[in-house]
């Protein structure tokens, strides 16, 4: 008996030490956001976008430029819970704490969305695949789907804050506090020349927005669901 328990107490530390060392990313579920409110109406009355670009076509969302749209209000303290569709090549994002949006790239935090397995994007910086703080933090793996098939994302912003969960694995927490560099993340890495204002500056309130048919592909979101959180 005594050695039995000694077995199993190995077998145990082992198994420990295995999920010690292995993926960091952990599980986690996604919220019921059906009784959420809508991040854009159909008609896109609420948005702030070009005209004739972005549409809704039987509940899922596209465009077909590479322009933005933008929540008409501005958001602090919420829970962002959507699915996106890529194509082969797709390179867009979901943006958040825009202060500006005319010159939204240094002045806000885009998460990454990209089809990974295409060779360009798959070669390129961790911090340039999907739920990526874009050039600033990879995700802790790739947990995207391929081309053609409905992922999940769900974006919780509280303060500095910003946590991704991406197909029920949390994948990234970032506190942008940490970010005083535009040239340098803390990791000693380099930042993109054109994210040029640190990420600690920045305000943690603004409008939140998608990227549209970047890099030449398009990009599909639908069940876009908002829930604003307590201070």
């Amino acid at each position: 008996m005594m050695r039995k328990s000694m077995m199993f107490l190995a077998v145990s530390l082992g198994l420990g030490l295995v999920a010690c060392v292995g993926n960091t990313a952990e599980p986690a579920a996604h919220p019921d956001s059906s009784g959420w409110e809508s991040l854009f109406a159909e008609d896109l009355s609420d948005a702030v976008h070009p005209k004739g670009v972005w549409s809704f076509q039987e509940g899922v969302l596209t465009a077909t430029q590479d322009q933005c749209i933008w929540t008409e209000k501005e958001y602090e303290n919420f829970v962002l819970d959507l699915e996106f569709k890529t194509a082969p090549g797709t390179n867009s994002g979901v943006i958040v704490y825009c202060s500006n949006m005319k010159n939204w790239i240094p002045n806000a935090v885009e998460i990454q969305i990209a089809d990974d397995f295409a060779p360009k994007w798959a070669k390129s910086p961790k911090t340039w695949q999907c739920a990526a703080v874009f050039g600033h933090l990879a995700a802790t793996k790739s947990a995207v789907k391929k081309p053609g098939e409905w992922n999940r994302m769900t974006v919780t912003c509280r303060g500095p804050m910003i946590e991704v969960t991406l197909n029920g694995e949390a994948v990234t927490k970032m506190n942008l506090r940490k970010w005083t560099s535009a040239k340098k993340n803390p990791d000693g890495s380099d930042i993109p020349p054109w994210l040029s204002r640190p990420k600690a500056d920045l305000p943690t309130k603004g409008n939140i927005g998608l990227q549209g048919k970047h890099a030449g592909a398009p990009i599909f979101f639908r069940n876009l669901k908002l829930k604003q959180l307590d201070e």
